[in-house]
């Protein structure tokens, strides 16, 4: 390590033991790890059969890979579109300025959970999440 570089203290934290919080798009935050001016670590959830709110980032980017459950993701850049599969395994990267939405299966027996990396960290402020107009009826709140 060179003595420019500054230590950061290690961090453990456990989903089960963090508060949940509510994203802007509406689906419920376990916040878990921060590393300053680097990233952030969560994960987001959606109960079977809730439709999150479309949004786009103004300043991070995210990387997902679904933990739990099923649904779909619709995003969006520029001129092209896709939605696709989400179940447990998938990876999908949500591009700085991608709009996005996305939902949990109705029939699913289990919540739809998704490990995120957010770079950088999540930011905190009311103009980081800007609404857009998705595919479907957004359900949660």
């Amino acid at each position: 390590m060179s003595s420019q570089q500054v230590q950061q203290p290690f961090q453990t934290a456990d989903v089960d033991d963090v508060q949940v919080v509510r994203a802007p798009d509406g689906s419920a935050v376990f916040p878990l790890l921060v590393l300053d001016g680097q990233g952030s670590l969560a994960v987001f959830e959606l109960a079977p059969g809730q439709v999150s709110h479309a949004v786009s980032h103004a300043t991070v980017q995210e990387l997902w890979q679904v933990v739990e459950g099923a649904g779909e993701l619709w995003r969006r850049q520029g001129g092209r579109e896709e939605t696709v599969r989400l179940v447990p395994g998938t990876a999908a990267s949500i591009p700085l300025g991608t709009a996005f939405q996305f939902r949990a299966d109705e029939d699913a027996d289990r919540p739809l959970r998704i490990a995120a990396v957010t770079m950088p960290p999540w930011p905190g402020t009311d103009t980081e999440a800007r609404p857009e107009e998705g595919p479907w009826k957004p359900t949660s709140r």
